[in-house]
């Protein structure tokens, strides 16, 4: 009995040693995960907390309505994506967003229009995955701690990076057919920051200097847009 624990031991580590970024919001995060990724590990449970909360309150704003929002958070930057009956809702939406704690930051990126078809929604969910995969095979980019989402074709990158990195990073996500434009919503920092141990309270800095407070969600202008070759 003690032999087959042993077994299924290093076969669950195995299985998680091939594991990315966390997935917030979805399965709780694995020990890969912590140790590839530049947050902290306070960060990671913070970004699935703020997606959590953030789903409770826009469920609650979209009760009996048409649309749909989707929340990805990186080290506390809250991205809202998605569709909305109207403008007043897209407001409301940063507004709530902006109130869950440890948000230091929302981009709001929601579309104001009819729902966007499912057959966009599973393109969208197709170049994600293409996505991420050219951003583990590109060289010298550290595709584990990047997350990558697709709403109508533009792909959106979060993550904490050296402007070179972001850089590559988002080449390599424009090849990807399908690809009509890249939004890089790093938080840049330095090469010396990363040479530097990780701890919850050793937090790199954001060097972007396109951060605003949670009150004041960043309007869409604040993403730093590629379009693609």
């Amino acid at each position: 009995m003690k032999h087959r624990l042993i077994l299924a031991a290093l076969l669950a580590s195995t299985t998680l040693t091939g594991c990315g970024l966390l997935v917030v919001g979805g399965a709780a995060a694995t020990t890969a995960v912590v140790a590839t990724d530049r947050r902290t590990t306070g960060e990671q449970v913070e970004d699935k907390t703020i997606v959590m909360k953030a789903g409770a309150e826009t469920r609650r704003l979209l009760e009996n309505k048409e649309g749909r929002i989707n929340t990805t958070s990186y080290a506390g930057v809250a991205l809202l994506t998605g569709d909305v009956p109207t403008q007043a809702d897209k407001e409301e939406a940063a507004r709530l967003v902006s109130k869950v704690d440890k948000v230091t930051r929302v981009v709001n990126e929601l579309r104001v229009g009819e729902p966007t078809p499912l057959s966009v929604r599973s393109n969208d969910s197709w170049i994600t995955t293409r996505v991420s995969t050219a951003l583990l095979n590109a060289k010298d980019v550290p595709s584990r701690t990047i997350s990558t989402t697709t709403e109508r074709g533009v792909v959106y990158l979060l993550g904490r990076v050296t402007h070179e990195e972001g850089e590559r990073a988002a080449i390599a996500a424009s090849s990807v057919p399908g690809v009509n434009k890249v939004a890089k919503l790093f938080e840049y920092v330095s090469a010396e920051s990363l040479a530097q141990p990780l701890s919850t309270n050793n937090q790199p800095s954001n060097t972007s200097g396109t951060a605003a407070p949670a009150t004041e969600p960043a309007p869409a202008s604040s993403v730093e847009v590629m379009p693609v070759q």
